[in-house]
């Protein structure tokens, strides 16, 4: 069974989503998504996270988080544990109530964290179960667009809001014309890199060496080596044969590269890259 990649560090920025079991309900009425928010409060608080926006829908939740001290693992886990047990214990059931692990996509803050904002509070806009992302109770939209006031500190509306403005009310004005100015936003999840990174290719090179998946094969493929040095950067220094092999070794066995592609790239047959390794396996 494979699982997601995982990359934390401090000041980490996430877009979290989790789902029911079998697609089932894990809020059934008000009193489910009030007792989450308060596990999410509590959660936020305990750990040191900043929540930028988040949508309760009836199958699965949105979150956008940003994380301090890098600890988005440890966090999620006592959520969507306390928050199972109370649901269970409510309702009267047993087993599972989340879907395998909770997603989690890293963003690139000042490129990407706006546009998230506001597609996270128009899912019920897009499910049709509203026309305006102001009509549904349980999203940041309200808070942030200054039309309700949360006694708690769950949600951290500075940031979203600073883009805006330095006024507070100007700002608010302005985030509702960004959020309802919808109609020709492209989905920001176009852009996702290997299911896992939402950034340019700057911030996919910085996050090179966060972590430590390389080599545990139920980590999908195309995420575990999501950071590695592209074929160009291997070969530049390919100046005669031996580093040419040489690269041509490293990208394999160091980097993942399959020899369809590092043969594609080199312009040599595959059984000739079949061969240049084996030969420098057998003399490694």
């Amino acid at each position: 069974m494979t699982r997601s990649l995982r990359i934390e560090y401090p000041g980490a920025v996430y877009h979290v989503t989790a789902r029911g079991t079998g697609r089932q309900n894990i809020f059934l009425n008000d009193s489910d998504r009030t007792k989450f928010l308060d596990r999410l409060l509590m959660t936020v608080s305990r750990y040191n996270w900043l929540c930028h926006a988040y949508c309760l829908m009836s199958n699965h939740y949105h979150l956008l988080l940003e994380t301090s001290d890098g600890n988005l693992s440890a966090g999620m886990k006592l959520l969507n544990s306390v928050y199972a047990q109370y649901f269970n214990h409510s309702h009267d059931r047993t087993g599972h109530l989340f879907q395998g692990r909770f997603k989690a996509i890293v963003v690139e803050k000042d490129s990407y964290l706006l546009e998230l904002c506001r597609y996270i509070v128009l899912n019920p806009v897009r499910s049709g179960i509203v026309e305006t992302p102001s009509d549904y109770t349980w999203s940041s939209y309200r808070q942030t667009a200054g039309l309700y006031q949360q006694e708690d500190c769950l949600l951290s509306t500075e940031w979203i809001l600073s883009q805006f403005g330095f006024d507070k009310f100007t700002a608010e004005r302005e985030y509702i014309l960004f959020v309802n100015n919808f109609q020709n936003a492209v989905s920001p999840f176009e852009k996702i890199k290997g299911q896992l990174i939402l950034g340019g290719e700057r911030f996919v090179e910085s996050l090179v060496g966060r972590d430590q998946y390389h080599d545990l094969p139920e980590v999908p493929r195309n995420q575990r080596f999501l950071n590695r040095p592209s074929l160009e950067h291997l070969f530049a220094c390919a100046s005669d044969r031996v580093s040419r092999n040489e690269a041509i070794y490293t990208a394999h066995t160091e980097h993942g590269y399959s020899q369809q592609e590092i043969a594609k790239h080199s312009g040599m047959h595959y059984s000739t890259i079949s061969k240049i390794i084996k030969n420098l396996e057998n003399n490694n």
